[in-house]
């Protein structure tokens, strides 16, 4: 009996740090879950009208640090990472979003859970957000 081979849909990016491939020295590329993190990662990062053509592009964490934090401004920090990843990544379905406060940095500590569309298994990434005084 011959066994069935599932292909699943593989997803990939340019590595924005446009490291050259040792042997190739061609530009390298990230794969599915490192693709994904990369993605998600620069969609927090960018405000809106940063990207040229794209004003809706964007999250507004970074205007949310400077309000007093309190668990209504925590919950929408949550709320604006979930819409910006649901609304721009369809490669990957957010499951959670954990916001650990630092005040000593003034920074927040994010984690997002979320799994590729393809796989079932979740996928966490974790990043600092922080207000440049």
């Amino acid at each position: 009996m011959a066994s069935i081979i599932r292909k699943t849909r593989q997803f990939s990016d340019i590595n924005l740090l446009f490291t050259p491939h040792p042997s190739t020295k061609d530009i390298t590329i990230k794969t599915d879950e490192d693709a994904v993190k990369a993605s998600i990662r620069n969609l927090i990062s960018t405000t809106n009208f940063e990207r040229p053509f794209h004003p809706e592009i964007g999250c507004q964490i970074y205007g949310l640090l400077f309000e007093n934090l309190d668990p209504v401004t925590l919950e929408v920090m949550k709320q604006t990472i979930i819409d910006v990843v649901e609304k721009f990544e369809p490669r990957a379905a957010v499951l959670d979003v954990l916001l650990n406060d630092n005040l000593d940095k003034n920074s927040i500590e994010v984690e997002i859970i979320f799994r590729l569309v393809n796989n079932e298994r979740p996928v966490s990434i974790k990043t600092a957000i922080s207000r440049a005084r």
